[in-house]
């Protein structure tokens, strides 16, 4: 854990591991399908745009600068974790869930991803600056999480309830990580 966390190597190590996963990207593909290839996608695509949103640790300096005053209510373990338990675990269960159960859960990773590059692409238009994982959020993740909604719900025959339940799920993670960050804080962040 101390380097990983401590010296901050798990963005560098991430993406060293998404290199890999990527290269077996297109025999998971011909092994399946278009759907389910891009539920795998997700994990390494998540851990390249990880890259650019944490290399020097930027990303939880700009948030606590951003929301915290410049206080540290986003920790270097709790920005490993959230990254570690929210996408790579996640993204890793969503996989197996939507091969041996149904596809349609594979929705959940796919609009984590989406829901992601929305609130990047959103703070870059309000501050009008760029923030860190803005461009791998409109390159990647924004025409992914599309495509992997269009594929996964044609594939799984996934209505609008299954795509309901992927976007609550990303909403729903996204709004925990804003109340951590404000339960840090104290009392007088809520007021």
């Amino acid at each position: 854990m101390r380097w990983l966390v401590d010296e901050w190597q798990w963005p560098y190590a991430g993406a060293l591991v998404a290199v890999f996963l990527l290269a077996v990207l297109p025999l998971w593909w011909d092994a399946t399908d278009t759907a389910l290839a891009l539920v795998y996608a997700a994990l390494p695509l998540y851990m390249l745009h990880q890259l650019e949103e944490h290399a020097g640790d930027r990303f939880r300096h700009a948030i606590n600068a951003k929301f915290a005053g410049g206080r540290e209510a986003l920790t270097r373990p709790a920005t490993f974790w959230i990254n570690a338990g929210g996408v790579w675990i996640v993204d890793v269960v969503a996989l197996w869930l939507a091969y041996h159960v149904d596809l349609a859960i594979g929705l959940l990773p796919i609009y984590l991803m989406g829901v992601n590059s929305l609130t990047h692409i959103a703070a870059a238009v309000a501050d009008r600056a760029y923030n860190p994982g803005l461009w791998t959020a409109i390159g990647v993740f924004l025409p992914v999480s599309v495509w992997g909604a269009i594929e996964i719900g044609d594939g799984a025959a996934a209505g609008v309830g299954w795509q309901l339940i992927g976007l609550a799920f990303a909403l729903a993670m996204h709004a925990a990580i804003m109340g951590y960050i404000r339960g840090q804080l104290g009392p007088s962040a809520t007021a």
